[in-house]
């Protein structure tokens, strides 16, 4: 037979889990969004422009999972412009452009920033 007794309360525990149940800690979410969409707007290189100014994110709470999402809407031949350059690509007339990782470098202080906003928020709940 297992028993198991304790004497005091637990106030701080009920108190900091009905904190994680709010998701309160999920709040900076948009506004990091945002900054991503600047950040990659400003790292994207230039011929016309519209691959810069295609970025866009969204916000998804659901079910226990919560994250934000950055898209781009330049499309060429159905596929995206931003992936042909990330990636690189052949060309039409037999030419290769190679790769340009400009996504990672302009995104990874935007991670570092909302995982630490996360985290800060979780230990100060």
């Amino acid at each position: 037979m297992i028993s198991a007794s304790s004497s005091g309360s637990f106030k701080k525990t009920e108190s900091f889990l009905g904190f994680l149940k709010t998701d309160k800690m999920f709040s900076g979410l948009p506004a990091g969004g945002r900054r991503g969409v600047d950040a990659l707007a400003r790292a994207t290189p230039r011929d016309t422009g519209l691959a810069a100014h295609s970025w866009g994110y969204v916000v998804e709470h659901k079910r226990g999972r919560h994250g934000v999402y950055w898209y781009n809407t330049d499309v060429e031949g159905g596929v995206s412009v931003a992936i042909l350059i990330q990636y690189g690509h052949g060309t039409g007339t037999g030419g290769y452009v190679p790769p340009r990782d400009y996504i990672n470098p302009a995104m990874r202080p935007i991670f570092d920033e909302l995982s630490d906003q996360v985290w800060k928020e979780v230990t100060n709940g």
